[in-house]
Order: structure tokens, then C-alpha cells, then sequence
């Protein structure tokens, strides 16, 4: 389909009416009770990627006012399917299950060669959990939560509007959904304590944890988007490439991304390390001209020579 855009300006009841039009053109739309809706993009049968976000989160951070999928499979033949959330659910809800128990039952996964479930936070535990319900499928989740079960997060208490949510029937517990994916790739922050620690429920030679520190909530999955990561990482799941290795490699994109490097700064910073701070402002300036790291640079020289230290760069003769 020819590229769209949804206005900024739309109510979320127009855009929701906008976005169902679309979603009838390019494949359909389905409402899923009250809170939730699905949008399908049918372009071919060789890749689908599925996305979980909510209303909030698309409008608030696409570009075009559109779910993650009409981006990443821009300029492809890959389809997409968009579940959205018109509030934070965690798209716990009956109309959901019932949703994917359809897909499964008319083997709508099994017509596409590669199949990528991808969601941050409140997605990526929805990416992670209803990924059973495409086997050998990859995941790719975003500081994901395994679950917001009181009896087995009672240490994470970010969300207290989900502590009655029922996190036990089906779809419910993350880490077990994911058994069945051929790869499942968790990108967190280990800095960030919750987070690390829904990191660790995760288990199985098909997982793998990649450590992104950002000192940030919600900034990772906004990274990958800005700096276009996503629809690399996708290209390499359909042709077989996606590796540990090649996720890696492809997020020092991230090393020459200024509020990457910005939010590193602060993290530094706030730990009152004026050594690594001078080793990051150095490292940065070789190659960017950025006032912030000049100034910081010497302010972290100043502290080192005032206290008698080294400061990076220095011979230790001439210290």
C-alpha cells in the first residue's frame, strides 16, 4: 500500500477510525473487546513481523502516527500485525486470547516463512508471551517483564494499577510462552534493578540477554527506533542471520547517538566519577564537537588535578 500518515491532531476516537480505514485497505482491522484492537498489513508470505504497543506509546513516538510495523516493513514485502492496547493492560484480556487461539487454529502462522514477535516494556512481556503461539518463531523484547504476579514480583512495585491483574491463566507467565521460540532475544538495562531482575526469570538455550545500559526507562526501545535497528535486525532474522553476535554489532550503532551518549553523561555524573566522566567527554570529542562534553570534560580535569590525580591522557611523568 501506498505510504500513509496519521495526524497529530486527531482525537484518539479519529485516529482509531483512521486507522481501522487503513487497516481494511491494506488487510483488516479488529476490535478485541474494549481495549484492545489488531490491524493486519498482508504483503507476502516470506516474513511477518507482530508488534505490541499501546495507543499512547504510537502517538506520542511515530513519526507517520502509525503502529511500529508500517515502519519496519517499509519498502518490503513483509507483512505486519499490530496488536494495540487502548490503555496499559498488559493485554491481559479474554478478547486477546481469543484472538491468537484463531490465528493458531487457522494456521495463519505457519503460512509465513519467518515469524518476529517485538514489544517494549508492557509489549515485550506480550511478544514474549503470546509468541507460543507461533513455534519457531524470534523474539525481540524490550525490558519486558516476565510477569506481574504479587506472588512473584512482590519486589517490583512500578505498576500497582496491575496488582489485581490475573497473570496466572493462560498466556500468563513469560519466561514458560517463550519455550518454544527458535531464539529469543531480551535487550534490558542491567542498571535498571527491575528490570535486570525480570531479565533473570528468563531461562533456556534459546535466550539470550543483551545489556544495554541507558539509565533510562522506556529509552531503549525509543534508540532502536531512531536509529533505525529494528528493521536490520528483522532483515537478518529472514535470512537466517540473526546471531548474538550480529545484534550486538548492530547496536554500537548506538555509540554515535547523541542522547545515547547524553544519557551515559548524566549516568556518569550522577555516580560522581570524574575519571570515566573525562575517559567519556575525551572519547566522544574525538569525533563530535558537542559543547556539553567540552564543559564536562574540564570540570572532570579540574576535579582530578584539585584532588591530585591523574587525568586521562596524561603521561604518568608529567602527572
Amino acid at each position: 500500500m501506498t505510504r500513509v500518515s496519521l495526524s497529530e491532531d486527531l482525537t484518539d476516537t479519529q485516529w482509531l477510525v483512521e486507522l481501522e480505514e487503513i487497516g481494511e485497505e491494506a488487510g483488516y482491522f479488529a476490535p478485541l473487546g474494549d481495549h484492545h484492537a489488531a490491524v493486519f498489513d498482508d504483503r507476502g508470505q516470506k516474513l511477518l513481523f507482530v508488534s505490541f504497543e499501546s495507543v499512547v506509546g504510537i502517538r506520542s513516538t511515530a513519526d507517520n502516527g502509525l503502529p511500529l510495523g508500517f515502519s519496519v516493513t517499509e519498502d518490503t514485502n513483509w507483512s505486519h500485525l499490530n496488536l494495540i492496547a487502548f490503555r496499559d493492560t498488559w493485554f491481559r484480556s479474554r478478547h486477546v486470547y481469543g484472538f491468537f487461539d484463531r490465528l493458531v487454529d487457522d494456521g495463519f502462522f505457519e503460512d509465513f516463512d519467518h515469524v518476529v514477535f517485538y514489544g517494549a516494556g508492557m509489549g515485550g512481556y506480550a511478544a514474549a508471551a503470546f509468541s507460543v503461539a507461533a513455534p519457531g518463531a524470534t523474539v525481540i523484547a524490550v525490558s519486558p517483564q516476565a510477569t506481574l504476579d504479587r506472588a512473584q514480583t512482590e519486589w517490583d512495585d512500578r505498576f500497582p494499577q496491575m496488582r489485581r491483574a490475573d497473570f496466572k491463566s493462560r498466556y500468563g507467565f513469560a519466561p514458560d510462552m517463550i519455550e518454544a521460540a527458535e531464539a529469543a532475544y531480551l535487550v534490558y538495562d542491567p542498571s535498571e534493578v527491575e528490570d535486570a531482575m525480570h531479565a533473570s526469570l528468563f531461562h533456556g538455550t534459546n535466550v539470550t540477554r543483551v545489556r544495554y545500559r541507558r539509565g533510562r526507562s522506556g529509552a531503549i526501545d525509543a534508540d532502536l527506533k531512531d536509529l533505525g535497528i529494528l528493521p536490520k535486525l528483522v532483515k537478518r532474522v529472514g535470512k537466517g542471520k540473526l546471531t548474538p553476535k550480529s545484534i550486538h554489532k548492530a547496536l554500537r550503532a548506538r555509540h554515535d547517538h547523541k542522547p545515547y551518549l547524553r544519557a551515559l553523561l548524566g549516568r556518569v555524573l550522577a555516580e560522581d566519577r570524574p575519571w570515566l566522566t573525562a575517559v567519556l567527554c575525551r572519547a566522544v570529542l574525538r569525533d563530535k564537537n558537542i559543547g556539553r562534553f567540552r564543559h564536562y570534560l574540564e570540570e572532570a580535569e579540574a576535579q582530578l588535578l584539585a584532588e591530585g590525580r591523574r587525568v586521562p591522557g596524561e603521561r604518568r611523568e608529567d602527572a
